[in-house]
């Protein structure tokens, strides 16, 4: 059964480029994003681990850890890891699920047969500490992904998370956001929004972003 927002992301163990990983338990207290490649060797998927590697600071600021998966063997992941450094100048540095076995790429339905019976699609799943499953995007194989547009969705979730928020479209990190409807009592939203807040309709109210240092 396919996996949904809001599902505990299934446990697996299995060979990476960073030795045997037990997924919950790596994983820990962070967020992670698990993300999948059709193949080694391949031109998109040597550009995007390449972006992935340059920002693991940015993930770090989130408390995010990246794995990536493929379904060939260690081996060619190893010499794969070469090409990465040479080409997009950052060597791989998380890990890289070796999924040749497909066990993971069918716990977590990376394989849809229509587009092709063989390699994963491009998967994005984002699990929160509590190992649920936040986000969920899928690209054909031939898209590279937007990471940076990944990380502005893992700004919003942790943002949406700790704050009566929302966030509205095209937002990113400083922008105004949006007081849920659900909110009503003028003197909890004072409390929480000093601030201040633009009503543009009752259920539309801008305030700027709580969290922000002045």
């Amino acid at each position: 059964m396919a996996l949904r927002i809001g599902d505990t992301a299934p446990d697996f163990q299995q060979d990476s480029t960073d030795g045997e990983i037990d997924f919950h338990a790596w994983a820990g207290s962070h967020w992670v994003i698990l993300f999948s490649h059709p193949r080694d060797f391949t031109p998109v998927c040597t550009t995007e681990l390449g972006e992935v590697a340059r920002l693991k600071p940015e993930f770090e600021k989130r408390d995010v850890k990246a794995i990536g998966l493929s379904v060939d063997p260690l081996k060619d992941h190893l010499a794969w890891a070469g090409d990465i450094k040479e080409t997009q100048g950052y060597a791989l540095n998380f890990p890289l699920l070796a999924d040749a076995d497909k066990k993971v790429a069918n716990l977590y339905d990376m394989i849809h047969p229509n587009a092709d019976d063989t390699f994963t699609v491009r998967s994005v799943f984002v699990i929160d500490p509590k190992k649920k499953i936040r986000l969920i995007i899928t690209y054909p194989a031939s898209t590279g992904r937007n990471f940076i547009e990944i990380l502005r969705v893992i700004d919003s979730l942790q943002l949406t998370d700790s704050y009566k928020v929302a966030t509205p479209v095209n937002w990113k990190n400083g922008d105004d956001v949006i007081i849920v409807p659900s909110l009503k009592d003028e003197a909890e939203m004072k409390t929480l929004f000093p601030s201040g807040w633009k009503t543009v309709k009752p259920y539309l109210r801008l305030t700027p972003q709580p969290n922000l240092k002045k």
